[in-house]
């Protein structure tokens, strides 16, 4: 009896408490199923990465994601996160690749009542380029394209696009963050130079637009970036917070041109955000994780997300965050709030938001999830702007036909591979470039001895198998310039004729190395060619010296701070200096398309016809276009 009695009370104590909430068990379901309808809104506006996982709770979890685990097929079906991004970790060969990205879809839709995945990779073309060298088509990159249009027009942009897009279907990949079409103003941008199609807007703009419709007619989704333009910084957003202060009549003319001329033409599928303060578009501020005020960057701004990619230039499509755990964020902004500031401003998915490399990821992921859930109950974020963008997402996934998604096929993109490396070849060949100098200068004689030094080990193993292939008898020593020895330096010298010097400028980025998760080990490789470069100078008065030819390479910008093409008798442009291994034996020879476009140029096999896409004149201004 006192047991029926205290429970009597217990429930009548329940009862009232729900009276006095005006909940009865079917408002409660409703409030319950209203709570689980914005989080999954929420969690198709989110993607996170999966480049490695730990199972527990491991912090700095190295094991790359090739193989689906299951707490990541559990988390995608449960989360109902709307895409994932791949890195260069996760793409191992084309099998491969098709199983995890099938396994990927098969989790999210489940038995056709889940809702199916972008899958994104950033696959523009020469620095950045995800899926494996040795069995893709590995195009030479925008400023290489940029360096054919005056003699090709877009041909080559839509080409590599084109073949680009059709390899990555294969993979069951369908969204491309790419291309580039920021207008490289600034010769020494440390991120952008050669990822963009050059200086010109109305050059960009072209290639851009060739390189968007070439994409979605083959399904892929693209993607325009970095909106409003990353193309006049001196500081990579991965490290910190950019400023761009031009005026808004610049902006227009030249930061804007692209965007606006693409969006308007051939309707992208995205366009992403940069993590940049442009004070003349939007000066307000808002206080980062230390209190101080910081004027709003671009991936949190509603003038420039809503205010003028919305409604003055007329986007209809999705609008994606550039990756949340970049410093241009992530150091200043607390997560949680910088996602949210995101969301008001008018990003419809956010890239990254937080790891997702081990079950604490896991939970912290859901977590982010419950938080902004509440935010929108509470009424911190718009409501109606969710259920809206949720709904663009779900329509271009139909509109795309993601539901029906691809089937991958690794067999018929191993059945083109010959041909669209040959036609990847082409590219390279029309791009490379003379910056000075007359045949004589640059041929290399097919007698005497050749030393070729290189930025990196890698592309030394590139020139000496080209070498081998077109000139098997001549004496060829190839050295790194990071792993230089004094004393055989001084005797390749002392023996060579001709002296062949790459310069890399700049010296690779964190966009290109895997970004901000290997974060130490890259800054010490980079750190490694900003100390090969420095070489440069006092290699090239040493050779100046003692009479031979000098042959200096660009193998990036065609530029350099220190004026190395003074000391140098002839200066080539090559716009991309990416090889890989023909295999996976340690000795194998590395190669790629535009070390034997450069080699065939030296030996006198090819002549060279690119254009230079960016004015030399350090303090030249882009041309603008209305």
């Amino acid at each position: 009896m006192p047991l029926i009695r205290h429970l009597s009370r217990r429930y009548f104590q329940i009862a009232v408490c729900l009276s006095c909430l005006n909940l009865t068990p079917a408002n409660a379901m409703t409030a319950d199923s209203d709570t689980q309808s914005i989080r999954r809104d929420i969690a198709q506006k989110l993607m996170p990465d999966f480049r490695y996982f730990c199972a527990g709770d491991e912090e700095k979890c190295r094991e790359p994601v090739t193989v689906l685990p299951q707490e990541l097929k559990d988390f995608v079906a449960e989360s109902g996160v709307g895409g994932v991004i791949l890195f260069s970790e996760n793409l191992s060969w084309p099998g491969q690749i098709a199983s995890l990205t099938s396994d990927l879809q098969q989790a999210a839709t489940g038995e056709g009542d889940g809702e199916p995945l972008f899958i994104a990779v950033d696959q523009e073309g020469g620095r950045v380029f995800r899926t494996p060298r040795v069995f893709t088509t590995d195009f030479a990159g925008n400023m290489a394209i940029g360096a054919t249009i005056g003699k090709h027009g877009t041909r080559f942009a839509r080409e590599s696009a084109e073949i680009m897009a059709q390899e990555l279907k294969l993979l069951g990949i369908n969204t491309n963050f790419a291309p580039n079409v920021d207008v490289n103003a600034n010769l020494a941008n440390p991120v952008i130079n050669v990822r963009s199609f050059g200086q010109d807007p109305k050059v960009v703009a072209q290639a851009g637009e060739a390189q968007v419709e070439a994409m979605q007619s083959q399904g892929i989704l693209a993607t325009l970036k970095h909106f409003p333009g990353h193309g006049d910084t001196h500081t990579d957003s991965h490290l910190a917070l950019p400023v761009v202060d031009h005026s808004r009549e610049m902006i227009d003319a030249v930061d804007l041109y692209p965007f606006n001329t693409i969006i308007r033409e051939a309707s992208p599928a995205m366009v992403m955000t940069a993590h940049i303060q442009y004070p003349q578009l939007d000066d307000s501020k808002l206080n980062d994780k230390s209190g101080q005020p910081q004027i709003k960057p671009a991936t949190l701004s509603k003038k420039i997300l809503s205010g003028i990619l919305r409604d003055e230039l007329g986007f209809k499509g999705l609008i994606v965050s550039d990756a949340m755990n970049m410093a241009g964020i992530a150091k200043f902004f607390d997560q949680t709030d910088a996602v949210a500031a995101s969301f008001s401003a008018g990003t419809d998915i956010v890239v990254m938001p937080l790891p997702v490399h081990s079950d604490s990821g896991i939970r912290a992921f859901n977590e982010l999830l419950d938080a902004l859930t509440q935010k929108v109950l509470q009424g911190e974020l718009d409501r109606e702007l969710i259920v809206e963008s949720a709904a663009r997402i779900r329509k271009t996934k139909a509109d795309f036909g993601l539901a029906a998604h691809f089937t991958p096929s690794p067999e018929k993109l191993a059945a083109s591979l010959a041909d669209n490396k040959r036609r990847a070849q082409l590219l390279a060949d029309a791009a490379i470039a003379v910056v000075k100098g007359k045949p004589a200068d640059f041929i290399i004689p097919e007698t005497g001895n050749v030393l070729v030094l290189m930025p990196e080990e890698t592309v030394c193993r590139a020139v000496s198998y080209h070498m081998s292939l077109y000139r098997p008898q001549q004496q060829v020593t190839c050295m790194s310039l990071q792993q230089l020895n004094r004393p055989s330096l001084d005797s390749a010298m002392a023996q060579a004729d001709t002296v062949v010097v790459g310069s890399m400028t700049p010296a690779p980025s964190l966009v290109e190395l895997g970004g901000m998760e290997d974060m130490d080990v890259n800054t010490k490789q980079i750190m490694g060619f900003d100390e090969a470069q420095a070489l440069l100078p006092s290699l090239l008065e040493q050779v100046k010296e003692t009479g031979k030819r000098s042959i200096l390479v660009y193998l990036r910008m065609p530029y350099d701070a220190m004026q190395l093409n003074t000391f140098s008798d002839a200066v080539l442009a090559t716009y991309n200096a990416n090889v890989y291994a023909l295999s996976d034996e340690p000795d194998a020879p590395y190669t790629g398309g535009t070390m034997d476009s450069l080699v065939r140029v030296l030996t006198g096999m090819l002549k060279p016809q690119g254009g230079i896409p960016v004015s030399l004149d350090e303090v030249s201004t882009p041309v603008a276009h209305d």
